[in-house]
């Protein structure tokens, strides 16, 4: 019996999503996006179940996490994410949690964000389409991205406890 880890869980999701998707015909046509290239664009439903937008939020910088309520290294990340949420809410910083829960399970989300005192966005993405989008790797992953719709930062994985680098790149994402 193999065991899979949650890193490898997260892995084997992001593969299976991108095998699955019936995408490209040549491994090498999948690139996520870079630093310093245009955020893709993404749509999704917020919790309440109304229509959002990544353009819509053109003009902010947005810090866009990617996760789930099953993932271990989501759950740990989430209070340096509303800490941050709160430290920079007020400078024209939009952070934005992308839920990858299964479909249908809106109500069981909310009622964790509730339980971990979460008071940023979070929308609803259970088609994976943010994932596609940005070929992300798994989940956790967070992107910060300037003003002007370009991705300035990407942090793969779990935010290490006391991070300073995702503040660093807001505050230089406000200055671009």
């Amino acid at each position: 019996m193999r065991v899979i880890t949650r890193a490898g869980a997260c892995r084997l999701m992001a593969t299976v999503l991108l095998l699955t998707s019936g995408g490209c015909a040549r491994s090498g046509d999948l690139r996520a996006p870079a630093i310093g290239a245009a955020a893709p664009a993404f749509a999704a439903m917020d919790l309440t179940g109304a229509p959002v937008q990544l353009a819509a939020l053109r003009g902010h910088v947005v810090v866009l996490n990617v996760w789930a309520t099953w993932c271990l290294p989501c759950r740990e990340e989430i209070p340096q994410l509303e800490a941050l949420h709160r430290r920079v809410a007020s400078d024209s910083v939009v952070l934005v949690g992308v839920s990858v829960d299964a479909p249908g399970s809106g109500a069981e989300v909310q009622e964790f964000l509730t339980a971990q005192g979460v008071s940023y966005p979070v929308w609803l993405d259970p088609e994976h389409r943010f994932s596609l989008a940005f070929l992300t790797n798994g989940v956790p992953e967070t992107f910060v991205i300037d003003r002007q719709g370009i991705i300035r930062h990407r942090v793969i994985g779990a935010l290490p406890r006391g991070d300073t680098t995702l503040l660093a790149a807001v505050r230089a994402a406000q200055r671009s």
